[in-house]
């Protein structure tokens, strides 16, 4: 990768990812290693070049195949959540899409696998990560809806993927103790949603309104 797209010029220089920070901070993300995470990501080389002038706005932008890269408000919010304040280990991302909330977690948690049903999205978001050389990620070709089985359980699951309930075979692979973040809902009353795995059960909290694309089955 060229010093020039790994660096950013103008409005993607290390400034406007400090700005950035500084905005997410005045939202209310409050977990400071997030904060640091989603600084030291170049946001900008996830997304087409026409479209990383835009990068660190908070807002998602396109990334083709009907996808977006969700905003920067709504990865550090979902991670901060995930989180709790602890040490992750083993975390499943479903839905990769470009790759970037996958890097801000392999910041993290020691390892991250990812599960992606577009193989072209797999394909460039595989390629942006191997720039960065990001060595704790590992990315799957599949339905994320089925989870990854053989290498569960997970401290951490994490959907970038509204669905109306959970997919219990998410469920399944989550630790006992394990969090899992997710939209639930259709349409636009999607809400963010904390799913805890305890000696008793599951338990979920409702934390706040948000808007993803849905999650579909298959590949493609």
């Amino acid at each position: 990768m060229s010093a020039t797209r790994h660096s950013g010029i103008g409005m993607t220089s290390e400034r406007t990812r400090a700005r950035m920070v500084e905005r997410l901070r005045a939202q209310g993300i409050k977990d400071n290693n997030v904060l640091t995470a989603m600084g030291m990501v170049p946001r900008h080389i996830f997304v087409d070049e026409a479209l990383s002038i835009r990068a660190y706005e908070d807002s998602a932008l396109p990334i083709g195949f009907g996808q977006t890269i969700s905003s920067p408000y709504s990865v550090a919010r979902m991670i901060e959540v995930l989180r709790a304040g602890a040490d992750l280990q083993r975390v499943l991302e479903v839905g990769t899409g470009c790759g970037y909330q996958a890097a801000v977690l392999a910041k993290l948690a020691r390892e991250v696998y990812s599960v992606e049903r577009i193989a072209t999205l797999l394909g460039r978001a595989r390629r942006t990560i191997r720039e960065l050389r990001i060595g704790n990620i590992k990315l799957k070709h599949g339905d994320g809806s089925v989870g990854l089985k053989d290498v569960a359980p997970f401290d951490g699951i994490i959907l970038a993927a509204a669905t109306s309930t959970p997919p219990q075979a998410l469920l399944e692979q989550l630790a006992q103790g394990g969090r899992m973040v997710l939209p639930q809902g259709i349409g636009e009353t999607q809400q963010m949603v904390l799913i805890e795995r305890t000696a008793e059960g599951f338990q979920e909290k409702v934390l706040e309104m948000v808007h993803f694309v849905p999650l579909l089955p298959g590949v493609r």
